[in-house]
Formats: structure tokens, C-alpha cells, sequence
């Protein structure tokens, strides 16, 4: 009996709080200053659970993000917008769209404040952001250390030796570094190659994207670099901030008299307010996360994940549906099964006989990632994105020494000459490691294939650019790889042109699948599992990306995942 009242309770209390996050209509006065947050980890998907959302710190949604920007930039009762940047995790991809959309507001001549409040290492990507607003100020404790941009990368090779595990590697060309990752030690010249070709691409990027925005020579930002400035006096001095003030005394400055809205509030602010008005409805597919066979825990447990079977029938409901004009597919994937991103690369070329669909890559969208998305009608990508990788690895874990160093004793039995691949206790014999490395290659001429057909490019043409090479979104336009370089807002713009609407015409964007609804959110929590998805792991963010990483690869057989740089800041 108390068990059931206890969940009586714990419904009623969910029952409120959900009325109490659900959005309300807002009226806005004219002259009114938005102070927009940009903080903490951003993800490509419809909404954090509500269960997760009450009792943590969760990650937040990117497009709900891009779409409270874009009410700013169409609505003329504002009188500034505000943005407070706090430490994130956004990508460079994700800071680009954020980036444009700044832009966007100054072109409407809708003044910009960028206000930054983070700690003082590696604000890189919040600067980043804040350089595309009019004006720039630092909280008076922040000091921004301008000493240019690192990419870190792990190598595994070493902890399973300590293991006892052994792991057998096949690859099709040098480039194909994520058996580097996972078996090596130390990086390969190829590796070195590729990892400084996409660092000097995202340090181009990042130095011109600063001088645009600041209005100053690249030269200057690159003298700035090479000082190594952080105090704000000498910031101001060439040109990268405006000055140091408090949040309350910038807002002061704007007119103490004006009616603030805070991002809670403007959330809730209706689209028809600032004349939104759709002709046309486009549902948008996440991938995200690591490419997987099967379906995805919807209850927002784990790890993001991109489902074989919930992106295919995702993709295939929105085809078929008669209120859906067109589909935008966002990846954020860094691959995974190769079996996995040939399904949901089915379900796109099903789904281009009923309607447009356009790719919107996000910060990473290689190997796995860009095969589910190389058949659509365009591709999309931000210049600092990731991606290409087209290749194929398999890695073989053999842990014999392992079972000897817990004392385990083991035998294995074989009927057939290749048999031995289904077992982990012994190395590959000639035979068999010719075996695997023949279905290794056969996939990647399948990987080819798709590409081929998908981006109508020259077979012979698209080895130089294939063998695993990874590439930003810049430098995979120069290669055909993309269409267009750009965000969201590109893609739809895309979109329109497919569907034959004016260049301004509205579309209202939709999820495929929706958000579950609250009762199932609850039935999750009774079960315990939305509780779980809000509690963090206690490791560092890296060491959880190649836990997750790992987590998705199949235990024999090829996989489709490219280097792994876990930071470029």
C-alpha cells in the first residue's frame, strides 16, 4: 500500500512539474533585450526525456537551439539579443550554425552582444561564437588564453597489452586510423598527415572566421596567437573584445527601463508572433551516436545511437506520410556497423522515390556516418565538420593471455577450414586472416559502390579521396564529397528549392519519430530507467566517448568508424 502511494505521489509531483515546463504563450514588448544561454552539452535529437530533464543536468537540444535563434532574427520587437556563452561542448560544425545565425542578425541590423562567462582554459569554440556578435565583453574573473587551437588523440594498443589481449587488425589503406585508435600506440605518418590536414583546416577557419567578425586583419589574429594574450586590457587593445564588464551593468547600458527576456521565456514565445507562417512541412531524422543493427532505447538511457531499424522506419513513416512535403536527415555519427549503415542507406534511396531528402551534417558525419547519408538528393555540411572517411576496418580481439592471467583454461573445436573466425582464444592462421581481409575489402567496394552512385563521381576519382582519408566539410567540398557547405538553415533552404517555394517561404520542421509522451516517459521511470539517464558516469568526457565508441562495435567483422580526435579546442 505504501509503494502505491508513494508512486501516487511521485506521479502527481511529475504531473505538476510537467505543467509547469510545458510552454506557455508569450507576449513580447516592443524594445525588449533577449538574453539567450548557450552552456553545456548539445545533442542532434527532438528533446531530452522530461525524467531526465527534472532530475539532471541533460544534454539539451541543438535544434531547439537553432529554432529560438531564428525567432530572434525575423522578430522586430527586439530591441538587442544577448548571448550568454558559458562553457559548452559544441563542435566546430555546431559553433558555425550558431555563428551564422549572429550573422543573420546583423544583416537585419538587429544589434548583437556576446557576453562570456567561462573558465580560463580552452574557450577556443565559446570565442569562436562570440566573434560573429557586434559587440564582445568578458565577465570581469573570465581571461580567455589566446594561444591557438590542439587536437589530442588516443591510442589504446598499450592497456590491452596490459589485458593480456592481443588484437588482429585488418584495413583498407594507411588512412583508416581508427585502427590506430584501438590497436596502436603511437600515430602513423598517414595519421600524422591527416590529423594536421584537418587541424590546419579548422585553424584557417577559426582565424578567418575571427577577423570577419572582429573586423581586423588575419595577421592580427594571428599575432594575438602567437603572444599568447589574456588580459582584457590587451584584448581590447587589438581589437578581439570590446571590454570587461558585469552581465547586469551591459544590460544597464542597453536601457535599464527595457523588458528582459530570459531563455525560458522566449521558448515559449508562439513562431505566428513573429510572422511564421509555413507552406510547406519538413520532418527531420536524427542520427546520432554510433551506427547500430536494431532499435534504439527510446527512454533516453545510455548513449545516443544510430538504430538501423527505429532511423530506417523513422525515415520510411515520413515518406509516407501525406503531411510531410520533404525529408532533412541530420547526422552526427562517427560510424560504426558496416551492415547497420547500409539499412538506413536502403531506407534513404526508398524513401528520394516519394519526396526530397537533403543530409544536414552536424560536427562529425564520417565513415558510417557519411555512408547512411551518400545516396540523398544533397548533402550539407558546415565547413568544420567531419567527415569522408570512406574505408573499412575489422579488429579481432584475441585474449588468450587473458584467460592465462585469470587462470581460465580454454579449447577450441573447429569443422572448416575459416571456423576459427568465430573464436577469440586463438590468432588467425594464413587462411583465415586472408578470409577476413577479403570480406574487409568487399565491403569497401560496397562503401565505393554507394558513393559512386550516390555522388555521380568517377570511380577512379574518388579513390584518391577514399581509403579511410577523414576531411572537414571545407576541404570535402573541393572533393565532391558535399554539395554545399552551410547548416541547417542551408539545408532547408535546399529543401525549398527541391519542393519549387520562394527563397523566404516558411516550413514548419517536425520530428520523425516524435517525442514520446509523458505517460511512457513515466512508465520508464517505474521501470528505473529514466532515473539512470539522468545520473552522470563519474569519468572524464573523453574516456566516456570511447567507452560509448566501443560499446557499439560488433565483436568480429568490419566496421565503418573513422580517427577518433577527441578534441580540437
Amino acid at each position: 500500500m505504501r509503494r502505491i502511494l508513494r508512486v501516487l505521489v511521485l506521479l502527481g509531483v511529475l504531473g505538476l512539474v510537467y505543467l509547469w515546463l510545458a510552454p506557455r504563450g508569450v507576449d513580447v514588448d516592443r524594445g525588449s533585450v533577449l538574453v539567450l544561454d548557450i552552456q553545456g552539452q548539445y545533442v542532434e535529437a527532438a528533446r531530452s526525456p522530461l525524467i531526465a530533464r527534472v532530475f539532471g543536468d541533460v544534454p539539451r537540444s541543438f535544434l531547439g537551439l537553432y529554432s529560438q535563434l531564428r525567432k530572434a532574427e525575423r522578430d522586430d520587437r527586439l530591441h538587442a539579443v544577448v548571448l550568454r556563452i558559458q562553457r559548452s561542448s559544441l563542435g566546430w560544425a555546431k559553433a558555425q550554425e550558431i555563428r551564422a545565425s549572429l550573422l543573420r542578425m546583423r544583416e537585419a541590423g538587429l544589434p548583437t552582444i556576446a557576453y562570456l562567462e567561462v573558465e580560463p582554459i580552452g574557450a577556443n569554440i565559446e570565442y569562436y561564437i562570440a566573434s560573429a556578435a557586434e559587440k564582445v565583453y568578458l565577465a570581469p574573473g573570465t581571461s580567455i588564453p589566446f594561444v591557438g587551437l590542439a587536437a589530442e588523440y588516443l591510442f589504446l594498443g598499450g592497456m590491452w597489452d596490459k589485458l593480456g589481449i592481443d588484437l588482429e587488425v585488418e584495413r583498407v589503406g594507411p588512412h583508416k586510423t581508427a585502427a590506430d585508435f584501438l590497436a596502436g600506440r603511437e600515430m602513423s605518418e598517414a595519421h600524422r598527415e591527416m590529423a594536421n590536414w584537418l587541424l590546419d583546416s579548422i585553424d584557417a577557419q577559426f582565424v578567418a572566421g575571427v577577423a570577419a567578425g572582429r573586423g581586423i586583419p588575419e595577421e592580427a589574429v594571428r599575432a594575438a596567437i602567437a603572444d599568447g594574450l589574456s588580459d582584457a586590457e590587451d584584448l581590447v587593445e587589438v581589437g578581439l573584445i570590446d571590454g570587461s564588464a558585469y552581465l547586469a551593468d551591459v544590460l544597464d547600458d542597453l536601457g535599464e527601463d527595457r523588458t528582459r527576456i530570459e531563455h525560458k521565456t522566449w521558448a515559449a514565445v508562439d513562431g505566428a508572433s513573429v510572422g511564421f507562417e509555413p507552406v510547406a512541412r519538413v520532418a527531420v531524422v536524427y542520427g546520432t551516436g554510433s551506427v547500430v543493427t536494431g532499435e534504439a532505447d527510446r527512454s533516453g538511457s545510455g548513449n545516443p545511437v544510430l538504430a538501423s531499424t527505429t532511423v530506417s522506419k523513422a525515415i520510411a513513416d515520413a515518406a509516407e506520410a501525406e503531411d510531410v512535403d520533404a525529408i532533412l536527415f541530420r547526422v552526427d555519427s562517427p560510424g560504426g556497423s558496416a551492415l547497420a549503415s547500409d539499412l538506413v542507406w536502403h531506407a534513404t534511396q526508398r524513401a528520394r522515390r516519394e519526396k526530397p531528402l537533403v543530409v544536414s551534417f552536424s560536427d562529425v558525419a564520417a565513415s558510417g556516418g557519411y555512408y547512411v547519408a551518400c545516396g540523398a538528393d544533397a548533402i550539407v555540411a558546415e565547413p568544420g565538420t567531419i567527415t569522408g572517411s570512406i574505408g573499412v576496418v575489422t579488429i579481432r580481439p584475441v585474449i588468450r593471455r587473458l584467460y592465462e592471467k585469470l587462470g581460465i583454461g580454454v579449447e577450441a573445436l573447429y569443422r572448416g577450414p575459416h571456423a576459427k573466425l568465430y573464436t577469440l582464444s586463438e590468432p588467425l592462421d594464413d587462411d583465415a586472416r586472408k578470409r577476413l581481409g577479403a570480406e574487409v575489402e568487399r565491403t569497401y567496394q560496397l562503401f565505393l559502390d554507394r558513393v559512386v552512385a550516390g555522388r555521380e563521381i568517377d570511380r577512379a576519382a574518388l579513390e584518391p579521396v577514399a581509403r579511410g582519408r577523414v576531411w572537414t566539410g571545407e576541404q570535402a567540398l573541393e572533393r565532391g564529397l558535399v554539395d554545399e557547405l552551410g547548416g541547417i538553415h542551408t539545408a532547408v533552404a535546399r529543401l525549398r528549392e527541391m519542393l519549387k517555394l520562394a527563397p523566404d517561404a516558411d516550413v514548419e520542421v517536425v520530428v520523425y519519430p516524435p517525442p514520446r509522451p509523458l505517460a511512457a516517459e513515466l512508465r520508464d521511470l517505474l521501470q528505473g530507467v529514466g532515473l539512470r539517464s539522468a545520473l552522470p558516469l563519474p569519468l572524464p568526457a573523453p574516456v566516456r566517448r570511447v567507452a560509448a565508441w566501443l560499446e557499439s562495435l560488433p565483436p568480429v567483422g568490419p566496421v565503418l568508424l573513422p580517427t577518433l580526435a577527441l578534441e580540437v579546442r
